[in-house]
């Protein structure tokens, strides 16, 4: 561990996936002097950063921001939309559904939970079988993590609203999308989902602290008759003073400037590009990984993720002593195994404020701390990835020629 009083040189190399990298101009746009809350300036501020989530989760519907970690914009999704003791069903991808599963039990409502092994994505085929089989329609909303943060597993999402109008169930659709929306194509409207779940901390290039819903007019009708409690998390109260720029209670005026500056960013290199950027370094990461030899913990190549790879650790091998060497010898941060993949798995954030050269930096620490620590690989990973990331790029350059 490198104690708080430590300052190595150079830059710290933040490869977890989430929090990542915050941008030096989201920095300073942070470090601005706070404002009135109810002045007009934050009005602007406040329609602007609303206005531009909107583009960012490709919908026309409403959206909230909420000064909150990601999971309280699951327990806005969920007290919103449902009454205690309805039914849901959720999908085993990994860790995070699981808590999910667990913030929804707590809050008193039933929980069907679809096993998995966190090596594949949502079967929308079962969704749709476990739909049609509820012919009374207990069911009241299909809940699914587009981006396992866990264990780099995306689910496909628009298969799974295929599946659940194919069954002709009226259950809503929750989607939690912390750590893909800003860095992998997400489509709100086109994909039919009725609540969309995101945090500042990952795609968006900010710190912790903000969190979003995006609200179909579906779920919003739904929110009239629901009766978990709510206060603080209650639609209404946002809606209705929005529009105006304003929020009901006071925000989190700073990291709004954030998440202006980082939308700037964002909208300036064009979501498509964004998108397509973190497909390439999700390609240059596990092609690093299979030169090492090394195994993709995600077994469907469908269902890669252009966030982050899980890595699966050799028999015999801890990868949190491996995580700690890297730390150690090379200031870098790679996201640790969680729970069932505790000390199993180490994990690559390749999302957020990155180029080329932070990847291939990232991949270089990767390699030597698996020489250090007597891993069994094979070496040549970082060469692997950078002969991919320059065919690709010599091959973007042409098309755009």
């Amino acid at each position: 561990m490198i104690p708080l009083h430590s300052h190595p040189s150079g830059r710290h190399f933040l490869q977890i996936p989430g929090p990542t990298n915050v941008p030096d101009r989201v920095l300073r746009a942070i470090d601005n002097v706070t404002i009135d809350h109810r002045g007009p300036e934050f009005g602007e501020l406040g329609k602007s950063v609303l206005a531009g989530m909107k583009k960012v989760f490709k919908t026309k519907a409403d959206v909230v921001i909420y000064p909150a970690s990601g999971t309280g914009a699951w327990e806005a999704a969920l007290v919103n939309t449902l009454s205690s003791g309805d039914h849901v069903l959720m999908v085993e991808t990994g860790h995070f559904a699981t808590l999910w599963k667990k913030m929804a039990s707590k809050l008193g409502l039933q929980v069907e939970f679809m096993a998995g092994d966190w090596r594949h994505g949502i079967d929308a085929a079962q969704i749709e079988a476990r739909l049609k089989a509820d012919t009374a329609h207990q069911i009241k909303a299909v809940c699914a993590v587009h981006n396992e943060t866990a264990t780099g597993v995306t689910s496909n999402i628009a298969a799974v609203r295929k599946a659940i109008d194919s069954s002709g169930h009226p259950a809503l659709l929750l989607v939690d999308t912390i750590s893909s929306l800003g860095s992998m194509d997400y489509r709100h409207d086109e994909w039919g989902v009725d609540v969309t779940v995101a945090g500042s901390q990952k795609g968006l290039m900010l710190p912790p602290g903000l969190s979003f819903n995006a609200i179909s007019a579906k779920a919003l009708a739904a929110s009239g008759s629901a009766t978990l409690q709510r206060s603080y998390w209650d639609w209404k109260e946002m809606l209705a003073i929005n529009p105006t720029g304003y929020f009901p209670y006071t925000p989190a005026t700073n990291l709004l400037y954030g998440l202006h500056e980082a939308l700037e960013m964002l909208f300036a290199e064009g979501l498509d590009n964004v998108f397509s950027r973190h497909d390439r370094f999700g390609e240059a990461t596990r092609r690093a990984v299979r030169a090492w030899g090394l195994e993709i913990l995600c077994l469907n190549p469908d269902e890669y993720s252009s966030a982050l790879t899980a890595v699966v650790m050799p028999d015999g091998h801890s990868a949190d002593a491996f995580r700690k060497t890297v730390l150690t010898h090379f200031n870098m941060s790679l996201g640790q195994g969680l729970s069932k993949l505790s000390d199993k798995v180490f994990r690559i954030g390749h999302l957020g404020d990155l180029n080329e050269l932070t990847l291939c930096g990232t991949l270089a620490g990767v390699e030597m701390g698996l020489e250090m620590s007597a891993i069994p690989h094979k070496k040549g990973g970082v060469q692997a990835a950078m002969d991919y990331l320059s065919e690709s790029s010599t091959a973007a350059l042409t098309r755009a020629a």
